[in-house]
């Protein structure tokens, strides 16, 4: 999984440069999603992650009143998913693709 994700961001040759230092640290930033069980772009997100091989932390807000108010609370919007990598509100699935199209989430993704 790890080793995936490094070479489709650095390349082979790149990789193997900075392979010592990642592997000292969690090279990963933390990934939250608040979800339903049957949104689609709920599932697209999810989707996103798996394909990329990057662990996230699913918070289901279906039938729970608090957990959705939370989720408000923090994003400001009531729809979902809403999604957090590490401290940074995304927002929700369009925006996650659109960091996606333009090649900005893996490095989103590495922590610094």
């Amino acid at each position: 999984m790890l080793k995936d994700l490094k070479n489709r961001l650095f390349g082979e040759e790149k990789r193997n440069e900075v392979a010592d230092m990642v592997e000292m640290k969690n090279p990963l930033a933390p990934i939250t999603m608040y979800t339903t069980r049957f949104c689609p772009y709920c599932m697209r997100a999810r989707a996103l992650f798996e394909s990329k091989g990057v662990e996230y932390t699913d918070i289901p807000v279906d039938g729970n009143p608090a957990l959705r108010q939370e989720m408000m609370e923090k994003a400001g919007r009531h729809t979902v998913p809403q999604i957090w990598i590490g401290e940074e509100h995304i927002g929700g699935c369009d925006e996650l693709y659109q960091l996606e199209r333009h090649g900005e989430l893996d490095s989103r993704i590495l922590s610094e």
